[in-house]
């Protein structure tokens, strides 16, 4: 069973791409003192990444009986656009863009989702790190925020969209303080339930191919592309 729906996922892994390739540089910035040094540097790492691989561990909890669901799994990112969401554990799923379509698969409901890479004069702030098109300055209001369980080293920092957005209000990073290596990422859906990502081994800049993010529709499955069902 999928964990939350289609428009709702999407919408985090945008956010996600938002962050992470922001993030995923080796050099380290200056130790951030301020909500707008951190977005500052976080803008810097972002113009210099090309593409990066990580494994992740999701967190969903939500629902009227307040359930929470970990899944774990393995993403590629490449510029400009290319994704692919590898979810192994409880369940197997997978979320792919090639940089002009988005492909939702689920092999328990042999159904996949096709929908179109928005155009950038269509898409949200997310949406535009997706295509490498954003800018955190420009794109969120920052502000250093506290959460539970944040160390010494590490800082928190609130990122709020400047233009209203469907399926997400903000959401909160936990950095290292120094390095701004990410540890924890947090966002809360329109339905109340919060989503927590943790990630590791981040590599960036391995060279990516493009045919790692090609998707080949299975045999058998149900085809849903723009509101419309084939087989």
């Amino acid at each position: 069973m999928v964990v939350s729906g289609f428009s709702r996922v999407h919408a985090v892994i945008y956010l996600l791409l938002v962050i992470l390739s922001s993030l995923a540089v080796n050099a380290a910035p200056q130790p951030a003192t301020s909500a707008a040094d951190v977005a500052r540097n976080l803008q810097r790492k972002y113009e210099q990444v090309r593409d990066f691989s990580a494994d992740f561990e999701h967190a969903y909890v939500g629902g009227i009986l307040n359930k929470k669901v970990t899944e774990r799994g393995t993403l590629l990112v490449k510029k400009p656009g290319m994704m692919r969401w590898t979810y192994t554990s409880p369940e197997k799923k997978e979320f792919v863009s090639d940089g002009r379509k988005l492909y939702s698969y689920v092999p328990e409901d042999k159904q996949v989702i096709v929908s179109t890479v928005p155009s950038a004069d269509e898409a949200s702030s997310p949406a535009l790190f997706l295509a490498g098109k954003g800018n955190i300055l420009r794109d969120f209001t920052s502000s250093l925020t506290t959460v539970p369980d944040l160390s010494a080293s590490d800082v928190g920092l609130k990122l709020v969209p400047t233009k209203p957005q469907r399926e997400y209000d903000w959401i909160v990073l936990v950095l290292d303080r120094a390095s701004l290596q990410i540890r924890r990422l947090v966002t809360t859906d329109s339905q109340g339930g919060t989503s927590t990502f943790v990630f590791t081994r981040l590599r960036e800049n391995v060279g990516l191919p493009d045919k790692a993010f090609a998707f080949t529709i299975p045999r058998g499955v149900d085809v849903i592309t723009d509101g419309s069902r084939s087989r």
